[in-house]
This record gives C-alpha cells, sequence and structure tokens, in this order.
C-alpha cells in the first residue's frame, strides 16, 4: 500500500482558545472546523518551548530544546541535527516547505529538498538575548506595546505580503506534484506568519467581526509570578500599557488574521480536493505557539500559560477517525507520528527521539500517556523554565522564581497556585514536592544555564563581527520557466496543464 501525502498547515502564535474549532464563540475558522469534524481533534496539545524559533527547531527535530541547543530565537540549527524532513526523505517522500521556519545558521534547507521562499525574520544571530544583563530591556527587534497602538486595518502589511507569497507558492506546488509524474508521495510543509502580532488585518475579514462583540480578557489574578512581570517590563505593558479600545483593537486584528489563515488553509484543501488528493493526503493543522491577547495583563507567548503554550492540533486523512482526543501531547510527537504515517519499518533516524506517536489516538486507538514536559531558555528570564504537564496538573519550575502548581480541572484560568502554601493544601504541597524532585532529576538547570551563557557570548561576537546572516533566496531560472525560445511550446503547454490531456 502507498503511503499517504501529508500536509502539514502551520499558523504562527495561533492558540486554540482563539479558534472555532476549539469553542470560541466569535472566531470563524470554517476551513480548521471542518477538518476537525472529519479528523481528530486533539485538545491539550502544547508546543515544547513557548518561542518561535526553539518551537520549531524541537518539533522538527523530535528532541527536546535543551538536547538541541534551541535556546531562542537565535540559535543555530545545526546541520547535523536530523530532522523529519530527512527522515521522510529517507521514506521515500518527496519534500517542500513554503513559508517560515524560523532556520538559523548556513543550512537553509535542513533535509527539505525545495524551500519556496525565504523566512520572514532574520537566518543571523541578530536577536540573541544576553542573560548577562538580563534585566536590561531589550529594544529594537523586540515586541512592545505597538503592537496594541498600530493594530487595526491595512491593505497591506510586510507580514500579509509575505503570507500572500507563502499561500501563493505552496498552492502552486500543488498542483506541479499532481502535473509531476513522479509518484512518490509528498510531504509538504506550509508555514504561515499569521496571527502573529502586529495585530493589523486586511479589510476583509476585520469586516467578518463585529468590533463592539470582541471579548476581552477576564480578570487577571490577585498577585502576578514572577516570570509574568518580567514579561510585562520586557514588553513595556507595566510602563506604557493599554486602552481597553486598543485591547479590543488587537483582539480584532487577532480575529480577522486568524480567519486569513484559515481561508488560506481552506485554499489549499481545495486543490487537494481539485487534484484528486484529497483522499490520499493527512491534513495536520497547528501552531508553534499561542498569545496571551491580554490574559494575565500580559500580551504574546514566553510563558508556560494555557493561552501562551496550548497549540491547536487537528489531523484529517485517511485512516483517521473522527472525534476528540483529551491526552496531554505537544509537538514533541510530530516526528515520531509523521514516520508511522509513511508507514513501517521507519527509517534509521540517528538520534533517540523525546515523543511518542499519536498515529494511534488519531486512528481511533488508546493512548496509554497522558503528558508532557516543556523547556524555555529565552528572553525575559536568566534561569531555564521548565513545565511538566501531567493530567490534570501542570508544574511550572524556575530556579529564580518561585514554584507554580495548577490544577487545570477546577482552575482552568491557572489563578490558584497550589505550590503557595497560602493557597494549596498538604496533598497539593506533598504534589508540589514530587514535581520539584523530578525536575531534578529529568534536568539540570545549572548546567544548562552555563550551556545557554556560553552559547549567547559567542553569538553576540560573530554577530558584531559579522553582521550579516544566512538569509534564504529560493533559487530560480527564470530562463527555464514558462515559454522560453529552446522549449518547445507544443510539449510545455501539455506537460503543465492539469488535468492533463490525454
Amino acid at each position: 500500500m502507498t503511503s499517504p501525502n501529508v500536509l502539514l498547515v502551520m499558523a504562527d502564535q495561533l492558540a486554540p482558545h482563539f479558534t472555532g474549532t476549539y469553542g470560541h464563540p466569535l472566531v470563524r475558522t470554517p476551513a480548521m472546523d471542518a477538518l476537525a469534524e472529519r479528523g481528530a481533534r486533539f485538545d491539550a496539545a502544547y508546543c515544547h518551548s513557548p518561542l518561535c524559533g526553539p518551537s520549531r527547531l524541537s518539533m522538527m527535530s523530535g528532541r527536546q530544546a535543551s538536547d538541541v541547543g534551541a535556546w531562542d530565537n537565535a540559535a543555530e540549527w545545526r546541520a547535523e541535527v536530523p530532522t523529519v524532513a530527512h527522515w521522510m526523505n529517507l521514506a521515500g517522500y518527496r519534500t517542500a516547505l513554503s513559508g517560515k521556519m524560523h532556520f538559523i545558521g548556513p543550512d537553509q534547507l535542513h533535509g527539505f529538498s525545495q524551500r519556496l521562499t525565504t523566512d520572514l525574520y532574520p537566518a543571523n544571530f541578530a536577536w540573541t538575548p544576553d542573560w548577562d544583563a538580563a534585566g536590561v530591556r531589550i529594544d529594537k527587534w523586540y515586541h512592545n506595546m505597538t503592537s496594541l497602538t498600530e493594530a487595526g486595518q491595512a491593505l497591506a502589511t510586510y507580514q500579509i505580503d509575505y503570507d500572500d507569497e507563502v499561500g501563493f507558492a505552496a498552492r502552486r506546488c500543488l498542483y506541479d506534484l499532481a502535473r509531476d509524474a513522479d509518484e512518490r508521495p509528498f510531504f509538504l510543509a506550509v508555514a504561515f506568519i499569521h496571527p502573529h502580532d502586529p495585530y493589523v488585518a486586511r479589510p476583509q475579514w476585520w469586516g467578518l467581526y463585529d468590533h463592539d462583540q470582541i471579548d476581552l480578557p477576564g480578570p487577571s489574578p490577585a498577585e502576578l509570578d514572577a516570570h509574568t512581570v518580567r514579561i510585562r517590563a520586557g514588553i513595556e505593558a507595566d510602563t506604557i500599557g493599554w486602552t481597553q479600545e486598543q485591547c479590543r483593537n488587537a483582539r480584532h486584528g487577532y480575529y480577522a488574521n486568524t480567519s486569513y489563515f484559515d481561508w488560506w488553509l481552506s485554499e489549499l484543501l481545495r486543490v487537494l480536493d481539485e487534484t484528486g488528493r484529497a483522499d490520499d493526503t493527512v491534513v495536520i493543522a497547528t501552531s508553534d505557539h499561542g498569545d496571551m491577547l491580554g490574559d494575565r495583563s500580559t500580551w504574546f507567548k514566553m510563558s508556560f500559560f494555557e493561552r501562551s503554550a496550548r497549540v491547536p492540533l487537528v489531523v484529517a486523512g485517511p485512516g483517521i477517525s473522527a472525534g476528540t482526543v483529551p491526552n496531554v501531547c505537544s509537538l514533541l510527537d510530530l516526528a515520531p507520528t509523521l514516520l508511522d504515517i509513511a508507514g513501517e519499518p521507519w527509517p534509521e533516524l540517528g538520534v533517540s527521539l523525546a515523543g511518542r506517536s499519536l498515529w494511534p489516538a488519531a486512528t481511533g486507538g488508546d493512548d496509554p500517556v497522558d503528558e508532557t514536559v516543556g523547556e524555555y531558555m529565552g528572553e525575559m528570564t536568566s534561569h531555564p523554565m521548565f513545565m511538566i504537564r501531567r493530567g490534570r496538573h501542570k508544574y511550572i519550575h524556575c530556579d529564580s522564581d518561585p514554584p507554580q502548581l495548577y490544577d487545570l480541572d477546577t482552575d482552568p484560568a491557572e489563578h490558584q497556585n497550589l505550590a503557595d502554601p497560602a493557597v494549596g493544601s498538604p496533598t497539593d504541597a506533598n504534589l508540589a514536592a514530587d514535581f520539584a524532585a523530578e525536575v531534578a532529576e529529568r534536568w539540570d538547570s545549572a548546567a544548562i544555564r552555563e550551556q545557554v551563557l556560553a552559547s549567547q557570548r559567542a553569538r553576540r561576537v560573530v554577530h558584531a563581527a559579522s553582521g550579516e546572516g544566512w538569509d534564504y533566496n529560493p533559487p530560480r531560472n527564470a530562463a527555464d520557466g514558462y515559454v522560453r525560445d529552446h522549449l518547445d511550446w507544443a510539449e510545455a503547454g501539455p506537460r503543465l496543464r492539469y488535468p492533463r490531456i490525454d
């Protein structure tokens, strides 16, 4: 039996809480809704690290961020680290990438046979945090309240330009794959930037929503945790702040851009249907992390709270059972899942994977595992942060901060820190102590911190000396495109037409 095609479609900074697919009463996501109706919706999926680059590198490698040096958004993706693209190539797939994957360093393919677009962000070490000066606010490239003050409508932005290019290239690639005589299955990853801030949307998407109906964040906890306080200072939320109307504008733009992303998802699904590939293609829709959108009096990501660390994960296609999967999982599980989709036997991996395959759960089987772990070593902290989510409980540890323990069944907003003796019971205290011991066993926080500091110091030197990096320029030979003098137009026309003329 031929292995199915795989279409992986990623949003950026999309929390499942802000999609119709996961129950939001306003946000329109009809394409993702339709996928979920015929596929598996994972209801407790997390990113491994709540920041773009580390999330994507851990997802693509199937390994924990600390194992592959995925410290932050300027950490190099080392060429020696195998990725799902390498493994899918070895499994007999044609592989292609359209859009953002946040590759840092001279290797700008990481196993993909084709890369159709450049990236949105720099590929050098420009965005390296500085834990040696952790209390100094990052300027220039860092988030701030302009994402709220500038929220609204525009006909064009650099993000809209980028996603239009990503979507166009992916759509054309699907047609090229269909009209190509090569019968191998394909793995196409399509990664958009929306609904990532700034929250600026085209009028056609903005107009889907009644501005006065845009919901606002709920109340914040009486006392914010130490890391949220640092994030608020880093994004200037504690000094500049925002108004209720700016918050509503930002959320309106975010909802509109979520619908824009969903429209591109529908376009790619339409091409699959048109080319007869819908029934033999597994479609995976997800995101790299979420967005707090004002919850807990903060914005963007970089924490392990639900709206920052949770991601949508919907899988549909041949062999997949319609329904919801409650088990805790993460993007670490994507690599073994893709290998199972490709079929047995797995190719030589060269490494051990940190996650588990979600294919049994997606196809109606049992999943005995209900847990995952997370790591964060980026900006707005000076020490590594770790998260364990097991069943109903989430535990967050950072050497510089008080521990946090939440019961997500009784406290989904994460306002009651059960690790605080003034809040939790003796039973909670025992559970927190068990989690603390597990963190100490799983991770050597001090050693990881020294690795992060050494990497940051070296990268700052390289960037100061060289500046320019490895930004990707997709190769394209216009001399062989469309119809040229050395090509026979009578042959080029039928070859590039789909459906073919027999």
